[in-house]
């Protein structure tokens, strides 16, 4: 496994990139042809995953935080201008992505304690 400073990183550089990406003016960003919502979900299902890894202990307060980020770009994006407007359902899209990220974490953890051996055998 990486070093956990490396993987502590990672996750704060993928956080400031999501928070630019939903900040930037729409001008800014390269155009992706996938559903907007498909967009929020892949990146909160992403910032999830790298998010436990980074802190495998705190997945309740991973997932606040990261709910609670979410909804602030949001907020964020009705307060500002340069094209872009806050949406409820893409706060959603984002909770369908933390929740589908914790789900295929706690999915592999079962998976890997289920094909570690009994005490050592």
């Amino acid at each position: 496994m990486l070093p956990r400073s490396f993987r502590i990183a990672l996750f704060g550089l993928a956080c400031l990139v999501v928070v630019w990406a939903s900040l930037a003016p729409t001008t800014a960003l390269p155009s992706v042809s996938l559903w907007d919502k498909v967009e929020h979900l892949t990146a909160y299902l992403g910032l999830t995953v790298l998010g436990a890894a980074a802190f495998p202990h705190r997945l309740s307060r991973l997932a606040a935080g990261l709910f609670g980020g979410g909804v602030a770009v949001e907020i964020a994006q009705s307060l500002m201008g340069w094209g872009r407007q806050g949406d409820p359902a893409d706060a959603l899209a984002n909770t369908f992505g933390i929740a589908l990220g914790l789900l295929a974490v706690l999915a592999l953890r079962a998976l890997i304690k289920v094909k570690a051996p009994a005490g050592g055998e």
